[in-house]
């Protein structure tokens, strides 16, 4: 049984449907109506059982309250996604406090709470799995989204102080993460944003499912952490090595790479309310996003590769001795 926050639109119902699609029964969490209710039929006709429960992740005791009605309707929880999220596209100069506030409550504290409620009720059975979804822009802050790439830096150092804490009880539970690149979701339509032009995603562009095929092989496996796409791994190691590169080359190229051509007013978006309608799972870059990940795909099979590395090493080896 899977619970799936931010589950009405992008990666989250894209989440939740690839579970579906195994016979999952799927718990959906999020704040707007009609979208939710559009996840809801997404799963049930994917093969997969629904409960659609409108729920602000940034509410601590809604969370709780959502995870024992998970518990009575469906069964025991075995794996929790959190994936909810919300952004503001703005220049730090010009976020508000309520801003900052709102977009660390629902990325950050909304991981927070779900993995809590999780805990709860995996500790005692010594089982399931809590898959935080995570981002490049945990390990590299880039203009216009100070306060989610500081929200997805917090959600790493949560999630590492919880991976010792249960390696230190012995307990069975598990908790991965998995870092994505940028994807093709409502998101850039209808997150806040007060720049000229509307907001993009920076490619390369990858279709919603590419993560979500990430996020449930994970939650099938005991990794630390799973990397969706080449572009997720150059940002991390970018950074890590020539960090000064990073800085110079985004104060060049981050403004303009994260707007499209086609100016836009100051909207509200859905910081603090769910805006109506259902947006689905994917955003309007189908005819520039990717449909698989190289990356993802290497990730898969690292044990295979690396045997075969190990035996074309050997091979080289014992050829050289038969030279010589």
């Amino acid at each position: 049984m899977v619970v799936v926050t931010g589950a009405s639109m992008g990666v989250g119902r894209a989440t939740a449907c690839a579970f579906a699609r195994r016979g999952d029964a799927v718990a959906l969490l999020a704040r707007g109506a009609e979208a939710l209710e559009g996840a809801r039929r997404d799963v049930e006709a994917a093969g997969g059982r629904a409960l659609a429960i409108p729920c602000d992740v940034a509410d601590a005791e809604a969370v709780e309250a959502a995870a024992d009605r998970v518990e009575r309707e469906l069964g025991p929880i075995d794996i929790w996604v959190n994936n909810a999220m919300t952004t503001v596209f703005v220049p730090v100069a010009e976020l508000t406090p309520d801003e900052v506030r709102r977009a660390t409550e629902v990325t950050y504290l909304g991981t927070v709470h779900g993995t809590m409620a999780a805990l709860r009720r995996m500790r005692p059975r010594d089982r399931g799995v809590v898959v935080q979804v995570g981002s490049a822009l945990a390990f590299r802050g880039i203009p216009l989204q100070a306060a989610y790439c500081a929200a997805k830096h917090a959600v790493n150092g949560f999630t590492e102080s919880l991976r010792t804490e249960l390696l230190h009880d012995r307990s069975r539970v598990h908790v991965t993460l998995v870092h994505l690149p940028a994807l093709n979701t409502p998101q850039f339509d209808h997150g806040r944003t007060r720049m000229p032009r509307m907001p993009q995603p920076v490619p390369p562009i990858y279709q919603p499912e590419v993560a979500a095929r990430a996020i449930v092989w994970a939650a099938g496996r005991r990794r630390r952490h799973v990397m969706v796409a080449p572009a997720t791994l150059r940002t991390i190691w970018g950074n890590r090595f020539a960090p000064l590169i990073a800085d110079w080359y985004l104060g060049r190229t981050g403004y303009d790479a994260q707007q499209d051509a086609q100016s836009t007013p100051p909207r509200a978006g859905n910081l603090f309310d769910p805006v109506p309608g259902d947006r689905g799972a994917h955003g309007r870059f189908d005819d520039q996003a990717r449909s698989r990940s190289l990356e993802f795909a290497l990730s898969r099979h690292r044990r295979l590769i690396g045997l075969g590395l190990v035996a074309a090493g050997a091979g080289a080896a014992a050829l050289g001795r038969t030279r010589r």
